[in-house]
């Protein structure tokens, strides 16, 4: 399926022209009838002579709606550039031309209309030799010229031929499986509810599909789907598509817009693209200045970034990061038009080469600099690689939709980048040809780089906290600022291969132990001897640490020759050991035991045994029923 673009000054004819080659006329609203020029974007479809359905975008040629005609040209296959043969080229030829020129429109036919208006046969040849000329160094410089009269007819069937010659030389629209219908038009029909209308690109709508709709992520089901008025099953790539979408309010749609399955785009606030400012701009380019920019049906304005200059002269090219004030959703190799919002002027525009940059670059960076000439240039395995490079670890998902490379291309290169070593699976199954789309990635060099950052992170705190046994994981992870998955994948193959120890809650490196200085193993020696001398009624918390410190105590508990069992009771481990069985026996001999029983027992205060038994009902071994404990059930 293709779709044909009119382009051309005002009142050259583009919408009698498409009326009389279709029995359609384009323009819908009443103004337009009225005032017989088009101002929004129209529709109409054809039928050429060997059978292919086409269809029409007839788009304004009036300077104050050339906004109008953007959000429609950038979805052609090829366009129809309509030039008055009674006026000959003027501003708006000149301008539609330019931006077909930078959207690479490169098929085309160029209409020379109105013929029947002009007597002078040599006057006619003029015309036809300034369109050359002016068609020259252009996309459209070997589009034919076809003098015609919709009034007429003369030349119809000549363009009619030309239309179908030209458009047999285009290939058709790829399908990357991950179809996104840019809405140029939404409104409600009586029965149906809302209804929007695009062309297809880079995939397959089907009814019944669930869709949602970007940015701002509205969900629904797809209704119904038509082409030229004509009901389907499924819509093509390519295909001017209406789309009935049951569960979204029209409220809830608007032109620029993007109706996708869930999950195949993320809306993004920032882009990196290559970016050509036209000759006759009237002024440079320079770094901040404020846009509209147009991507698919989408105008919105943005920001620019001039990464490597300062300024881009009227003829050069650059790379620039824009940042639109809206979410947008755009894919690698989409082509924009850049607008200077007032007074309008259209000053560019060029390729998408990158629609989701990790953040703001740094303006004269040579590596962000080559990173864009690579992904602009670069085979499908340095494109994925370096769409990984600005992520660090990203799923095979995340990498394929930020490289916008379609899946079949991409899968293949990954694999070659794994088997290679220039990609490391963090987590999955990493075997020849068996990648999954949620198998985390990452550059070699990152995962080399994040793996010694955590070593030297676990080394680091062994060093600076002797008497800890561990690192605290989360204290860990927070150190090494990775992502959760990352981190986790990362630290289960260094306690994989033995680099790391994983301890509960501690990480530590392998023979690790806690060591005490010569004066702390004389404080900790006298300390266990007051223990040892009364293990039943041991020194409290507070006189523990007031003895030997409060980083050694934590140490003895951390290598369990103490034992706490609340704010204020610790045991030495041997006796807590012993008191927990004889605590056990006694229940056991007598059916339950009561705090007095148990203080008898031991000889001690009511304040050691609460303690005992409170930590105990609390590791579920015990159970208290009124004054006594019992032995806990199993489940």
């Amino acid at each position: 399926m293709r779709v044909l673009g009119t382009a051309g000054h005002v009142d050259h004819g583009k919408s009698t022209l498409v009326q009389a080659l279709t029995g359609i006329h384009p323009d819908r609203l009443k103004e337009e009838r009225e005032r017989e020029m088009t101002i929004d974007l129209g529709f109409a479809w054809l039928e050429l002579p060997n059978g292919e359905e086409v269809g029409i975008v007839d788009v304004p040629g009036h300077r104050d709606f050339i906004e109008n005609m953007l959000a429609g040209v950038g979805g052609i296959d090829a366009a129809l550039l309509v030039i008055a043969a009674d006026e000959g080229v003027m501003p708006q030829t000149r301008e539609h031309l330019s931006i077909l020129d930078l959207l690479q429109i490169r098929a085309g036919v160029v209409a020379l209309s109105k013929i029947d208006l002009v007597e002078d046969a040599e006057w006619l040849d003029l015309v036809e030799e300034d369109v050359r000329r002016t068609l020259q160094g252009t996309a459209l410089a070997s589009a034919p010229v076809v003098r015609v009269s919709a009034r007429t007819r003369q030349g119809m069937e000549s363009l009619l031929a030309a239309l179908q010659d030209c458009l047999a030389g285009v290939a058709p629209r790829p399908d990357f499986g991950r179809p996104r219908l840019p809405v140029d038009r939404v409104f409600s029909m009586p029965g149906f509810g809302t209804v929007v209308t695009g062309t297809l690109n880079d995939g397959l709508f089907r009814l019944g599909d669930e869709v949602e709709v970007l940015p701002g992520l509205a969900r629904g089901r797809i209704r119904g789907l038509q082409t030229h008025k004509k009901k389907e099953d499924f819509a093509v790539p390519g295909s001017r598509t209406a789309m009935n979408i049951s569960g979204v309010a029209v409220a809830d749609i608007r032109r620029g817009d993007v109706v996708a399955h869930p999950g195949d785009y993320l809306p993004t606030r920032r882009l990196d693209v290559r970016f050509r400012l036209l000759p006759d701009a009237s002024q440079p380019l320079q770094h901040d200045t404020q846009v509209k920019l147009f991507l698919g049906a989408a105008e919105v304005l943005a920001r620019v970034r001039l990464l490597g200059s300062e300024a881009i002269a009227p003829g050069g090219e650059g790379w620039l990061q824009l940042e639109p004030v809206q979410m947008v959703v755009a894919a690698r190799g989409d082509r924009y038009i850049l607008r200077r919002p007032s007074p309008g002027e259209t000053l560019g525009g060029g390729e998408v080469v990158n629609p989701h940059p990790k953040g703001r670059h740094k303006r004269f960076s040579p590596s962000v600099l080559a990173g864009l000439q690579t992904l602009a240039l670069g085979s499908p395995t340095q494109i994925l690689a370096q769409a990984l490079a600005g992520e660090g670890a990203a799923t095979v998902s995340e990498v394929i939709a930020r490289s916008g490379i379609d899946e079949a291309t991409a899968m293949p290169a990954l694999d070659e980048l794994v088997q290679s070593g220039e990609l490391v699976v963090l987590e999955g199954n990493g075997a020849p040809g068996a990648l999954q789309g949620n198998d985390l990635l990452a550059g070699k060099a990152y995962a080399q780089a994040s793996a010694e950052a955590l070593l030297g992170e676990v080394k680091a705190y062994h060093q600076s906290c002797p008497l800890r046994k561990g690192m605290p994981r989360q204290e860990l992870k927070g150190k090494a600022r990775l992502a959760a998955r990352p981190f986790n994948a990362l630290l289960a193959g260094l306690v994989k291969d033995g680099s790391l120890v994983e301890v509960g809650p501690l990480v530590m490196a392998p023979g690790s132990e806690i060591r005490f200085n010569p004066q702390q193993e004389a404080a900790v020696a006298a300390l266990l001897k007051r223990f040892t001398a009364n293990p039943n009624a041991p020194p409290s918390v507070k006189e523990c640490k007031a003895d030997v410190g409060e980083d050694v105590y934590t140490a003895l508990l951390e290598l369990e020759r103490l034992v706490q069992v609340s704010a204020e009771v610790v045991f030495l481990a041997e006796a807590y050991q012993r008191m927990v069985s004889e605590v056990r026996k006694l229940i056991a001999e007598h059916g339950a035991v009561t705090a007095a029983q148990a203080r008898d027992h031991f000889d001690t205060s009511r304040k050691y045994v609460l303690a005992l038994l409170e930590h105990l009902d609390a590791l579920g071994v015990t159970v208290r029923e009124g004054d006594a404990r019992r032995l806990r059930s199993p489940r």
